[in-house]
């Protein structure tokens, strides 16, 4: 090889370096506004003598109908002031988690610069309203800390079944917080078919890819690991099924609850059935995503805007053997 070629393969090379170095040093340095407001605490250590006072500082918490008297008993009830101590163990500092937010906020900022977040991020006790772990509105976040104690947690077991108390963890808090904002971001999906749903998800996991580049896949998801692993094992099983049994231009809504829906076993009706995980259509329309972006020049915003049908078909994905 001659010096000048070998000049210009090293440019090359250090140029792509510096290009990938740049993007997070480019997104480290975006500035972020971040307000964490801790209702929980000031509702279970405010003094009843100033119920008053702090319902009408925090009106939106406390509908009109309801009298202070409904509030101030459960604010008093043993079981919701242990279920408060339990949070303060886990989360009394906040810091570390305010510190990941931020750090996402940087990524979506950088991503969707048009898009404002809400500065306020307001934690509560949601008294396991495991459906609304995370609300996000044009001008506050609201997540539920009673409900990223832990798998294990006394208060999970015996009440959840365990692939919901799975999702539990603290290192559901920033996903659930992106699959909240997803639903601002992305195109639901058109129509009814089964390959729509399994790419509106999939988009979901993938938009994970882009705003927590140091999350596991598992966490992403909200498997374990040894469900990922299987699904990796299983793919080229799974997607051969799919096609032969005709699911994916499908309407049929079973198959959202067999494939979409959490679960703790996908439903083929086969043997695999006790051994598979949850969600498995999730997983494989995330592959079906990424094998578009890595075989197409779309940027996000059009991959999240674009038809699940012609995704699809631009994909070229092919399953792992």
């Amino acid at each position: 090889m001659s010096k000048k070629i070998l000049f210009f393969v090293c440019f090359l090379f250090l140029f792509s370096c510096n290009e990938k170095s740049s993007l997070p040093k480019e997104i480290e340095e975006l500035s972020v506004d971040l307000n964490i407001v801790r209702f929980d605490k000031f509702l279970y250590e405010t003094p009843i003598s100033e119920f008053k006072t702090m319902r009408s500082e925090y009106s939106v918490f406390f509908p009109e109908e309801i009298a202070d008297s409904v509030f101030i008993n459960k604010i008093q009830d043993p079981l919701y002031r242990e279920l408060y101590e339990e949070v303060q163990k886990k989360y009394s500092d906040f810091t570390p988690v305010q510190n990941e937010i931020e750090d996402l906020y940087r990524h979506i900022k950088f991503y969707f610069p048009d898009f404002k977040m809400p500065s306020t991020i307001t934690t509560l006790i949601s008294e396991m309203e495991y459906q609304n772990k995370v609300i996000l509105t044009d001008s506050l976040m609201i997540l539920s800390l009673d409900l990223y104690l832990g798998k294990d947690h006394k208060y999970y077991v015996g009440e959840f079944p365990g692939y919901f108390c799975q999702t539990f963890e603290r290192s559901q808090i920033l996903p659930d917080i992106v699959t909240e904002f997803n639903t601002k971001v992305t195109t639901p999906a058109r129509d009814r078919m089964f390959i729509s749903q399994m790419i509106y998800y999939g988009k979901e996991l993938y938009l994970k890819d882009i705003l927590l580049p140091d999350y596991a896949d598992y966490d992403k998801i909200g498997y374990t690991k040894e469900q990922l692993e299987w699904c990796e094992a299983n793919e080229n099983e799974m997607w051969l099924n799919f096609i032969q049994e005709s699911y994916l231009y499908s309407t049929d809504l079973k198959l959202v609850h067999r494939f979409i829906a959490p679960a703790p076993f996908s439903k083929f009706y086969l043997d695999i059935d006790n051994e598979s995980t949850g969600r498995v259509g999730v997983w494989l329309g995330w592959q079906i995503v990424r094998s578009y972006m890595k075989n197409n020049n779309v940027s996000l915003q059009q991959l999240l805007a674009m038809d699940a049908r012609e995704l699809f078909e631009l994909s070229r994905y092919k399953p792992k053997k």
